[in-house]
């Protein structure tokens, strides 16, 4: 299968399965990384994310979005976009005609039930791969082998970064600064720390 095919196919099953919004949609990346490391490295989905989490727009979209452009230029951002929102699309289009049918029905609600915790395993892998990715900078997070070697790509920097920021938000002083201001911070601390 030629590769811009298969890369709208994997951004069509990562719309289709990724419930619960764009940190979602970060599992399915990884295994993308994980499956065709040409495509993008860990590295780069930490940047991704970075850069997605500051500025406007869905965090699954953005990334698909530069992976698209990335690998096809314009044409690859927009088939790469469309393939992830397209499922959505549908489903939405599908559940709206029949969710006043079946809204009371107990099945239905029994489905949207697991589906709720479906979101947050997902949403909390993804975040446990953000937390891996910047800790352990170079860390694959193919499995629990690499796991076990994390330890040699341990950065102490990021942790200190971690913990300044976490203390901020504690502070009732600080806690309430305008978050562009701890992204600013943040970008300025990466420059100095040469993180």
């Amino acid at each position: 299968m030629p590769t811009f095919l298969l890369l709208c196919l994997n951004f069509f099953k990562a719309g289709l399965f990724a419930v619960g919004g764009g940190l979602a949609t970060l599992p399915f990346i990884t295994d993308m990384s994980n499956a065709h490391p040409d495509w993008f490295t860990h590295q780069d989905i930490a940047n991704m994310v970075a850069i997605s989490e500051s500025t406007p727009g869905p965090l699954g979209i953005n990334m698909a979005s530069y992976i698209g452009y990335k690998m096809f230029g314009f044409g690859g951002a927009v088939a790469t976009t469309f393939s992830l929102v397209l499922p959505s699309f549908i489903i939405i289009l599908i559940l709206s005609k029949l969710w006043k049918k079946y809204k009371e029905n107990r099945r239905v609600n029994m489905v949207f039930g697991a589906l709720r915790p479906a979101a947050v395993g997902l949403i909390f892998a993804a975040g446990f791969s953000v937390f891996m990715i910047a800790l352990f900078p170079g860390w694959s997070n193919a499995g629990l082998a690499s796991f076990a070697s994390a330890g040699q790509y341990f950065d102490w920097k990021c942790l200190v970064l971690l913990i300044a920021f976490i203390a901020a938000l504690e502070t009732p002083k600080l806690k309430n600064l305008h978050p562009i201001l701890y992204i600013l911070i943040a970008a300025a601390l990466g420059i100095v720390l040469k993180l």
